[in-house]
């Protein structure tokens, strides 16, 4: 046995093994597993969601819109302590330092935001802010997100701490890494991503980069590739822009684009640019090389067990504290402020129906009837997922709303979602490579999406 293999394949305690394979079967079943549901189908920790949040939505009071408004109370209450006063039990813990301590852009939003949710709130202000299209379609976003953060916070580590991503990674890498560009271990992570929530799946990756298992460029290219809304939210926009009829390709459509974008968008700049380098705080923590003599399975158990032994319910605990607070403290006025601003400009000013020209000229050239009519749909969608479909859902053309709306569904970057998530972690990414990654994944959309519905839908 050679010096690398003593060194690296460690006898491994039948204990851990058993401890990866619960774990990995309760994570994969909650996470990975489509069951039926309604209509149609999602996965466990989708149902639990939707629990959570129909036990927070009592029909005496809102308690999730509550909480909104608590989070972001206590968050700029403390806030202000912090910089008046700068008491010890926050100065000298990292973490809450850190948290309390915002950059100048972040301690506006928060202001910005605790303004913002008492007028929607209390229903007091002007009709631009208040307005269920704009700030109260962010409390909506924002309650949503607590009931995401309250299922998966305490459950996500099932799947990324105990071992189950580097078992796989190992047994996939040759067929993930040429394709996508990404970790073999990025295979459950991609899964997940698509059959999830987008918020739990940006968060999920994000996370993997701040363990140092995902390079700078791997996490942002599977956040901005894989962070796909869930199937029964593609079910409710097929439904609002009324092709709910013929979900099953439209959502095929879906899939055969996505699949196509990720494999092209990580060969292009801006992605393809990003560095190569692991998070400055954990260092590289993913070695997915098999040692000479060890088949993959022998290797992808020796992993697993590993990480496995490794995880602790401690451990658990602090992480899903950790996902609280940065969400709830930090994500959540942000989402309240800038959406609420971004919404404003879409619904009361023409600024969308200005900027959107290039891409009337677009649809006119690919053949989508009522360019004119639909063109802002291309760029709202940046601000938030439920634009498009809302401005869609009148619109006369069937052919059209089909065309646009799995294009939109396709555009994945949406700062009320997974932007803003990862624009709050520690992946070295900007406004601007989120901007730019969702133009290039809207002018690529429209055309693809466009071939694949003229080739398999008939109008």
């Amino acid at each position: 046995m050679d010096k690398e293999k003593n060194l690296d394949i460690e006898p491994i305690n039948k204990k851990d093994i058993y401890k990866f394979v619960a774990a990995s079967v309760i994570g994969a079943f909650l996470f990975l597993v489509p069951i039926p549901y309604g209509t149609t189908f999602t996965i466990p920790i989708g149902i639990v969601i939707d629990w959570v949040s129909s036990l927070l939505k009592l029909e005496s009071i809102n308690l999730a819109n509550l909480l909104v408004l608590v989070f972001i109370t206590f968050s700029s209450i403390m806030t202000i302590i912090n910089m008046i006063f700068k008491p010890s039990f926050i100065q000298n813990n990292e973490r809450m330092n850190k948290l309390f301590s915002p950059a100048p852009i972040y301690l506006v939003s928060r202001f910005i935001g605790l303004l913002i949710v008492y007028m929607v709130y209390f229903n007091i202000g002007p009709e631009a802010v208040i307005s269920g299209a704009t700030g109260g379609a962010m409390l909506d976003v924002s309650s949503t997100l607590i009931s995401v953060v309250l299922c998966i916070a305490f459950l996500m580590p099932l799947l990324t701490d105990f071992g189950i991503m580097e078992f796989v990674g190992v047994l996939v890498r040759d067929l993930v890494r040429p394709l996508f560009t990404v970790p073999g271990r990025s295979a459950i992570d991609l899964v997940t991503s698509w059959l999830g929530t987008s918020n739990a799946a940006a968060i999920l990756t994000t996370g993997q980069y701040e363990k140092g298992f995902y390079s700078a460029r791997e996490a942002a290219t599977i956040s901005m590739n894989f962070s796909f809304v869930s199937i029964p939210f593609s079910f409710v926009i097929a439904k609002l822009i009324g092709v709910d009829h013929k979900f099953t390709i439209f959502y095929i459509i879906c899939l055969l684009g996505g699949i196509i974008l990720a494999a092209i968008l990580p060969r292009i700049p801006p992605l393809s640019k990003l560095p190569d380098t692991y998070d400055e705080i954990s260092g590289k923590q993913i070695n997915e090389d098999i040692p000479e003599g060890f088949s993959k399975m022998q290797w992808a158990v020796n992993l697993a067990g590993k990480r496995a032994k490794t995880a602790s319910i401690n451990d658990v605990l602090k992480s899903g504290l950790h996902v609280y607070s940065s969400m709830f403290l930090d994500l959540i006025p942000i989402v309240m402020a800038w959406g609420t601003i971004v919404l404003i400009l879409v619904e009361f000013t023409p600024v969308f129906n200005i900027i959107s020209v290039p891409f009337e000229w677009y649809l006119n050239l690919l053949g989508i009837e009522g360019a004119k009519e639909v063109a802002p749909t291309a760029l709202v969608g940046f601000a938030d997922m439920y634009i498009p479909p809302l401005m869609l859902a009148n619109f006369p053309i069937e052919r059209t709303r089909f065309i646009m709306g799995a294009a939109t569904l396709l555009q994945i970057i949406y700062m009320t979602e997974v932007g803003l998530i990862v624009i709050k972690s520690r992946v070295p990414v900007n406004v601007g490579h989120l901007f730019v990654v969702f133009l290039e994944r809207t002018i690529i959309a429209i055309p693809l999406v466009t071939l694949l519905t003229n080739l398999l839908v008939t109008f």
